[in-house]
């Protein structure tokens, strides 16, 4: 039996799976917490990594590995190879006004045109959670730090360079996936924007080392531990790990609900969104992954049982005894700011209160309702692209409400299929790990078990109504 290892290296956790290379089956895994935050040591990852490693049973018959992980972190590396400073995580808000700026000055001053530049430069319009956007934060608020960084890698690459043991921060490399998340690497010319880099840390940075942007099946790197060599794949960002670790097929739409909202599917050509509300990223297989993100999803849920001190079965029975719409109650659930839309200092609110429907089962639906028609809109915005759109694969802590499932297609208006449990963005480096062990054209074929379908009758008047009730609570949100 050959086997191979999955990483996936999140912003709480670090997660191990081992596989059989040729079936997909799991022979073995395991997890190991870190501190979270929105700024972190690296370290803290390899050390993770490590003690989830030993809790799998380590990796001395592992024959390749591959790491997905967080998107969009900045970790500044000096000459040495020292971390210059704590990495900026993706849900690192501050660099909204920076987001502002560049798009402004790529446009001239002109803030459409700068979203227009930006969306056909590198298939995407900044917000704060892109890489980028924290380079000019760095260079205008952390000047001594900003001279002192000679490469810039995010949390993934950084990993895997620590996982084959080098120093020297020319090894350091990527995939596309990962590096279609930085804001200055243009996917489908597959190279790295350099005037882009230049406009974000004012100044040249010609010398300054991005990670090598390796093929989806090449083998990057190795890395030995247990005395063991093993062969270490590209690995990818986490939304291209889930993607792959589903085996999406085009037309079928990942909806993960976790802290965050994603809205993702795979396509044969880039995307390119001058409203912002869809990133135009690369896939791990060599495709795109036009992508909508809202930060706020199972996290509104949690909140909403706190509010009612209920759990989240009580929760989930509360939301489907109350009728479709919620007798007119609506969620706005942008409880931690908001990226899409782009409204990093907004606050949530809950809407059309009367004396009747102020119900804890209406509440319970609203939030179900607004955390679903969050991501509607993202839908809507990857088919306004011409994207078509066929079937929903729902996964993510959601997947497990079946208030949310359940409630799912009567928003979205497609049916929805739940596969089994898994840890979907591992699973992804595992396969591409496996693929890179086998050094095939195509990844091996690997597809979880469907385990639920719901199906249930569209009503469109609840988008309608939160779309009507979201323009004027952006519109406040923006003044």
């Amino acid at each position: 039996m050959n086997l191979v290892a999955g990483v996936d290296s999140s912003t709480q956790s670090c997660k191990v799976m081992i596989r059989d290379a040729d079936s997909g089956d799991l022979v073995r895994a395991g997890i190991a917490r870190h501190r979270a935050g929105t700024e972190i040591s690296a370290t803290v990852w390899m050390d993770a990594f490590n003690a989830a490693v030993r809790q799998a049973g380590g990796l001395e018959d592992v024959k390749a590995l591959s790491v997905a992980g967080q998107q969009h972190g900045m970790v500044t590396v000096d000459e040495r190879g020292d971390l210059v400073r704590d990495a900026m995580l993706w849900n690192d808000t501050k660099s909204a006004g920076a987001a502002e700026d560049l798009i402004e000055e790529l446009g001239g001053g002109d803030c459409a045109a700068g979203k227009r530049a930006w969306a056909d430069a590198i298939g995407s319009v900044p917000v704060a959670s892109l890489t980028v956007t924290k380079l000019r934060w760095l260079a205008d608020n952390e000047p001594d730090h900003a001279s002192r960084v000679a490469a810039v890698a995010l949390p993934h690459d950084w990993l895997s360079w620590k996982i084959c043991g080098s120093t020297d921060i020319t090894d350091l490399f990527t995939d596309r996936s990962e590096a279609s998340g930085t804001g200055y690497y243009d996917s489908s010319s597959n190279k790295y924007r350099r005037d882009l880099t230049d406009l974000a840390m004012r100044c040249d940075t010609s010398g300054l080392v991005l990670p090598a942007v390796k093929d989806p099946a090449a083998r990057a790197g190795s890395g030995v531990l247990d005395g063991n060599e093993f062969m270490v794949g590209p690995g990818c960002g986490d939304n291209a790990g889930a993607a792959l670790g589903l085996g999406l097929k085009e037309g079928e739409v990942a909806v993960s609900v976790g802290t965050s909202g994603v809205v993702s599917l795979v396509t044969r050509k880039p995307t390119h969104d001058s409203t912002g509300l869809v990133a135009g990223f690369a896939d791990a297989a060599g495709g795109f992954l036009p992508l909508a993100c809202t930060l706020n999803a199972s996290r509104v849920l949690d909140a909403y049982a706190t509010a009612l001190n209920v759990g989240h079965d009580d929760f989930s029975a509360l939301a489907l005894s109350a009728p479709p719409g919620a007798e007119g109650l609506v969620c706005v659930p942008y409880l931690e700011g908001e990226r899409t839309p782009n409204l990093p200092t907004a606050t949530g609110s809950l809407l059309g209160v009367t004396v009747s429907n102020l119900t804890p089962e209406n509440i319970a639906r609203a939030a179900v309702e607004g955390v679903l028609c969050g991501l509607n809109a993202g839908i809507d915005a990857v088919r306004a692209l011409g994207v078509a759109v066929t079937s929903i694969i729902l996964v993510g802590g959601g997947a497990r409400s079946e208030a949310l499932c359940r409630i799912a297609p009567t928003v979205l208006g497609l049916p929805v299929r739940v596969p089994e449990p898994g840890e979907y963005v591992a699973d992804g480096a595992a396969r591409q790990a496996a693929w890179v062990l086998s050094g095939q054209t195509n990844p091996p074929v690997w597809r979880p078990r469907l385990v639920s379908e719901f199906d249930g009758t569209h009503e469109p008047f609840i988008t309608e109504r939160f779309n009507e009730v979201n323009s004027l609570h952006i519109g406040r949100n923006r003044k």
